[in-house]
């Protein structure tokens, strides 16, 4: 029965996660703004959700604190300096979900970020993870009175 109350939860839950690996990866890809021969990194949210959602259990692979992504840099320049705990495979990845981002303009030192779209995925992805906050902040206080029958 208790399954059944926090069945919505747990559906919520897998989305924050994936929102906050979303931000990890917008951060990553406006940091490395500046950097020759990077290419933008991002993911179809809807299609991650979808998968998570359908595995038994309903979670990916995780590593340590959020997902375990491949990202462009694991594969970079020989100097460049190793990632520990990142580097490894996920569902995301495995599926293709984890995708190069379009380039609307092309660089002239092959970097592939577009700062104003970054900003706005950013943004975008802020209020939607806030949101989803607020719910499963919303619907817990709401089992929670219930339990204490107020």
């Amino acid at each position: 029965m208790f399954a059944n109350l926090t069945s919505g939860l747990d559906f919520h839950s897998k989305a924050l996660v994936l929102r906050a690996e979303r931000q990890r990866i917008l951060a990553s890809n406006m940091a490395n703004a500046d950097t020759p021969g990077y290419v933008a990194r991002d993911f179809n949210f809807k299609e991650a959700l979808s998968q998570m959602t359908r595995q038994t259990g309903g979670e990916l692979t995780q590593a340590g604190r959020g997902l375990s992504l491949r990202t462009s840099a694991a594969v970079g320049d020989p100097k460049h300096l190793k990632l520990s705990g990142r580097t490894g495979n996920s569902s995301l990845s495995a599926s293709g979900a984890l995708a190069y981002g379009t380039q609307s303009q092309p660089s002239l030192d092959g970097n592939s970020v577009d700062m104003d779209r970054e900003r706005a995925s950013f943004v975008d992805n802020s209020v939607r993870y806030e949101s989803t906050l607020r719910f499963i902040n919303g619907q817990s206080k709401t089992i929670l009175s219930a339990i204490q029958g107020q």
